[in-house]
């Protein structure tokens, strides 16, 4: 059975950083993506980011090019997603999905991430 357990989220001031976490199992191949999306209230989900295990290539969403960073730790089967200089409008549940990008099979609970003076 799969899971994906995100972690990491919480209240942060203008500015801040916060790095969430996506701890993956039960994946029948080791080779998978792994994509961070969010979903704010009122708007439809979007992609933020996404890393491969084939190649470890990386996707990053305009908005957050330059401010945000993912990578992986393939023995702790976890992908990061480290998020710098935040703004209010990165207010959403974060979530992680997977085993592909573009159309995951498989979504973590999420974690709400507001960001707030």
């Amino acid at each position: 059975q799969v899971q994906l357990v995100e972690s990491g989220g919480g209240l942060v001031q203008p500015g801040g950083s916060l790095r969430l976490s996506c701890a993956a199992s039960g994946f029948t191949s080791d080779v998978y993506a792994i994509g961070w999306f969010r979903q704010a209230p009122g708007k439809e989900r979007e992609g933020v980011s996404c890393i491969s295990s084939s190649d470890g290539s990386t996707y990053y969403a305009d908005s957050v090019k330059g401010r945000f960073t993912v990578s992986r730790d393939s023995a702790k089967n976890t992908v990061y997603l480290q998020m710098n200089s935040l703004k209010p409008e990165d207010t959403a549940v974060y979530y992680c999905g997977g085993p592909t990008c573009v159309a995951p099979r498989e979504w973590g609970q999420g974690t709400q991430v507001t960001v707030s003076s």
